[in-house]
């Protein structure tokens, strides 16, 4: 295995447990000892269609991880995004269904193919927690549950907060952290990465591999990604946030507007280049920010039409535009608007490509072949897109 282990504490803020004494094993030599890979697990809960790139910094530490060697488990929780992680919730989340679950997971599978390695064989296993979850007899749940206190469970921050201020907490959220943590178990994990946020349910995972008799894995924590407006967390709810599946021009604009105070952290989660040597002035930095991440998952042509169309004061990295004044009537349907935008052939076209999920709205995928909007309020400003390369910007 490499010595180099500056990849490893790139962009890290926790590693736990914390070495009591100087004989005490630490995630490093362990690495360094090991004569074979570790299995370094991620969970990825498809609770929505999309991704950001607040959600890409684990999976570019897993990808880390890959090319020095190891195995990468990514675990699509399939079973677990039906309950959906309380973590930071101040009300119970609404219970998705499994047709959503498997939809919403073909999606993030696609988006994180430009950064993990799915070529390399023995580099990747992607499971499925449903593989094991779904098995589960009251026998084992009742195992489960026996591990931990009611006063554990109020302990974490949510349920802490949630039970001060007299919101329900219901029973089967509690079982959520049992069940991440049993899929440490079931994958023999070494290794859990996640965020500042998932400590608790990583370390639950340590306490039910030593129940079950396996070595308990390391914790690795890594950053909240602080949004395009520089103040709160990276969310679509807030709308500071920059999707994978955006058009480049979209992303390189939103990644050169990124605050000052914010780009060294940009360049340290989502880049590879050495910090030591980022350009002075910070134009500069948010010029090379932009067309790295921009090139990373769109590739050097789309990075470098991205950066000519911002130069030369394209909008939105020139996404060409389609006037909505060309429709004579509202309420219009999606499945017509793609037709009469160009983006598909037919009506007929439009409503298949929505039904197979193919059609987004300002990042949004559709999937209602009914879908219909009242007014040109509802569309102005807004990009369309059908598949991966086709786009349009609705203006008036």
């Amino acid at each position: 295995m490499t010595q180099d282990m500056s990849w490893l504490r790139r962009g890290v803020v926790e590693v736990f447990p914390q070495p009591v004494d100087v004989n005490s094993e630490t995630l490093e030599k362990r690495l360094l000892t090991t004569n074979q890979p570790l299995r370094i697990k991620l969970g990825i809960d498809p609770t929505g269609t999309d991704i950001h790139l607040g959600h890409s910094i684990p999976v570019r530490k897993l990808r880390a991880f890959q090319d020095a060697g190891h195995i990468a488990v990514l675990i699509i929780g399939d079973f677990t995004a039906r309950i959906g992680d309380p973590t930071g919730k101040s009300e119970v989340r609404r219970q998705l269904t499994q047709a959503d679950v498997a939809q919403n997971a073909q999606t993030y599978l696609d988006q994180v193919r430009p950064i993990l390695d799915f070529d390399t064989p023995g580099r990747l296993e992607v499971r499925y927690n449903s593989e094991w979850l779904s098995q589960l007899n009251l026998e084992k749940i009742l195992e489960l549950l026996s591990t931990m206190t009611v006063g554990q469970m109020l302990a974490k921050e949510g349920f802490a907060d949630r039970y001060k201020k007299e919101n329900p907490i219901f029973i089967h959220e509690f079982l959520y952290p049992l069940m991440q943590g049993f899929d440490s178990v079931a994958v023999k994990a070494d290794v859990e990465l996640g965020g500042t946020d998932q400590k608790f349910n990583i370390a639950v995972g340590r306490d039910l591999q030593r129940h079950f008799g396996q070595k308990p894995q390391f914790g690795m924590l890594l950053p909240i990604l602080i949004g395009t407006d520089g103040v709160q967390k990276m969310s679509k709810s807030l709308g500071n946030y920059i999707a994978l599946s955006e058009h480049p021009g979209q992303k390189y604009q939103k990644l050169q507007g990124i605050p000052d105070n914010l780009l060294e952290q940009y360049f340290e989660l989502l880049t590879d280049l050495p910090l030591d040597r980022l350009p002075e002035n910070p134009r500069d930095r948010q010029t090379l920010l932009a067309s790295e991440v921009v090139k990373h998952y769109h590739g050097e042509t789309a990075a470098q039409e991205a950066k000519e169309a911002a130069q030369s004061g394209g909008k939105e990295g020139a996404v060409p535009e389609f006037s909505l004044a060309e429709i004579l009537q509202f309420p219009v349907k999606l499945a017509y608007l793609l037709n009469v935008t160009g983006l598909c052939k037919s009506t007929g076209e439009g409503k298949r490509k929505i039904q197979e999920g193919g059609v987004r709205l300002d990042g949004d995928r559709i999937s209602d072949a009914d879908t219909t909007f009242a007014a040109t309020a509802d569309l102005q400003g807004k990009v369309l897109q059908v598949g991966k390369n086709k786009f349009v910007r609705l203006v008036l």
